[in-house]
């Protein structure tokens, strides 16, 4: 059985990140749950014990912010690619995955995530493709292990990507991004030191959130004022 599940949707800074996990529901450890509602050192062990597991594999896919900021997509599409492309590294022909919803139609988004599944071939050299029985749940990391798993997975993987973020960032002298939510004071505090140093965004920023456009339109008010 396969679970899909992202993390990072809604983060001003960072990649979303997806992953898959492919595991007889014996080889999910005990206590695995929604990581929202685990430690981060809990977290850390439980993604360490998935990955050393023979019986378990991990897919996971990193949904960068110029893919994020790209006009042409959206979230939903983005996240539906995202778990799509982590179940096709896992998955095998005839599967039966349960994904978390990232719809308001839990069969709306199953059909997309199966079709972008078979559309992955991931079997080129045997020209075959991949058709996974997909469901998708609202809510659906509460309540199978498997999902829950690939939640876990997902959130250590974004956890991790943000942290080299925040050391890179530090050894420029600021004094970190924190979480990369815009509601969290430390990450609109380097936004805004950022802006004003530099007078851009960093590389790391959706620039499609309001909360970019917010920042680059007060700098530039700031800056025709002192003009």
């Amino acid at each position: 059985m396969l679970g899909a599940d992202e993390a990072g949707k809604g983060p001003v800074l960072g990649p979303m990140v997806a992953a898959a996990v492919r595991a007889d529901p014996g080889a999910i450890p005990e206590g695995v749950d929604d990581s929202k509602r685990l430690s981060p050192a809990r977290r850390d062990d439980l993604d360490a014990a998935l990955r050393a597991d023979d019986r378990v594999a991990v897919g996971v896919s990193v949904v960068g912010v110029g893919r994020i900021d790209d006009p042409a997509t959206d979230m939903n599409a983005l996240t539906v690619a995202g778990q799509a492309e982590a179940l096709a590294a896992v998955a095998r022909d005839g599967d039966r995955a349960v994904v978390d919803a990232g719809d308001v139609s839990e069969s709306r988004f199953a059909e997309r995530v199966a079709d972008a599944v078979a559309a992955a071939n991931i079997e080129p050299a045997e020209g075959t493709d991949i058709a996974v029985d997909v469901t998708a749940e609202h809510g659906a990391d509460e309540s199978y292990p498997v999902v829950a798993a690939a939640s876990v997975i997902a959130k250590v993987e974004r956890d991790r990507i943000v942290a080299e973020l925040d050391a890179a960032y530090r050894d420029r002298g600021y004094d970190g991004i924190g979480s990369g939510y815009p509601s969290d004071p430390a990450t609109r505090e380097f936004l805004r030191e950022y802006v004003d140093r530099e007078g851009d965004l960093p590389d790391c920023a959706r620039r499609s959130w309001s909360t970019c456009d917010d920042l680059l339109a007060a700098s530039e008010q700031s800056a025709l004022a002192e003009f």
